[in-house]
């Protein structure tokens, strides 16, 4: 599987588009009576000759609504509220916030919760994962209030960082679980996306009076855990006593970045790559005018579904079922 995921993230294409929606089709059926007293009906000749065929018309592609947008920024709260739910408390989202119906989250068999060293660290982590539970209860009550359809969890594979890593070239089986240097990077993974996703569909959004204060108030919000995340991981690397483990997260998230910028560049030029963490540079964005990376839906997806390159790509990765709701297929 990883030989596959490695040999299809590497197939560039060259253009981007959205394309989401239903075409509606109408009939009619047209109804003859008749009482007891009329003659029997005759029988109509067959014609002889073939009707010309009637042309269907092509379905109209449906536009995407501020909806569809907030329903697609929903589904990676969901991801990222698993993750550091499960990180810190060994559980996940409750019925009540995951939503009627929602999908099951996969997590690995040898556990989640993982046991911090440094008690600061801790208290970093429990603070992601309540403002990351905040971001999934504040969508789903936005989309509610909207009248719009309030699209569940969808399936979440928390097992899928074992192929991230192995299509990065981290060596060994990476497990974000497993101790708190490898949970650092494990959130690199997802805060770095977020920032740069939420950028990314701000001027999708057409409501900007009721929707797009929010929309900025969660990007800042992620902002700040993509910098926390960044300068832990960086801060431990640059230390005089810094471990193996240390260094190694260091080494571990530049190698995701240089993945995610791939895939990014693989399926649209909007981003050719990401700027390197290091011990003296944190800030994630472009060195002319330092502004921060942005990313379409449509590269979004192709991260956190495993990299797979083409359109209609609809599911895998962390998602094994896809997304929920109307952006939830690659469309280049």
């Amino acid at each position: 599987m990883e030989k596959k995921l490695n040999d299809l993230i590497d197939k560039a294409l060259s253009r981007r588009k959205f394309m989401a929606g239903a075409g509606t089709a109408a009939a009619a059926t047209l109804i003859i009576g008749c009482n007891n007293s009329s003659p029997a009906p005759t029988t109509t000749p067959a014609p002889t000759t073939t009707p010309t065929p009637t042309t269907t018309p092509t379905p109209t592609a449906a536009p995407l609504t501020d909806a569809d947008y907030l329903t697609f920024a929903l589904n990676l709260e969901y991801l990222e509220a698993e993750f550091y739910l499960y990180a810190t408390t060994g559980s996940g989202l409750s019925s009540a916030d995951a939503g009627s119906g929602a999908g099951t989250t996969i997590v690995p068999s040898t556990g989640t919760k993982i046991t911090f060293a440094d008690s600061y660290l801790q208290q970093y982590a429990d603070e992601i994962a309540q403002d990351e539970l905040n971001h999934v209860r504040f969508l789903r009550s936005a989309l509610s209030a909207a009248g719009a359809t309030v699209q569940p969890r969808p399936a979440i594979d928390l097992t899928f960082f074992a192929g991230l890593g192995t299509a990065a070239g981290i060596s060994g089986t990476f497990n974000p679980f497993t101790d708190e240097n490898a949970f650092l990077t494990g959130a690199f993974v997802f805060e770095d996306v977020g920032v740069t996703a939420y950028l990314g569909a701000a001027p999708l959004i057409t409501n900007k009076a009721s929707y797009l204060g929010p929309a900025a108030g969660i990007l800042g919000t992620e902002a700040y855990h993509a910098a926390e995340i960044r300068t832990l991981i960086a801060g431990n690397a640059a230390a005089s006593g810094a471990t193996a483990a240390q260094t190694a997260a260091l080494a571990n998230a530049n190698l995701i970045a240089a993945l995610r910028g791939k895939i990014s560049a693989a399926t649209d030029t909007m981003i050719s790559g990401e700027t390197m963490l290091s011990t003296s540079q944190i800030v994630n964005c472009d060195s002319t005018n330092a502004i921060a990376f942005a990313r379409v839906p449509n590269q979004v997806l192709h991260i956190v579904y495993g990299g797979t390159a083409g359109a209609g790509v609809a599911k895998g990765g962390f998602f094994p079922a896809g997304l929920n709701g109307n952006i939830k297929t690659t469309t280049t």
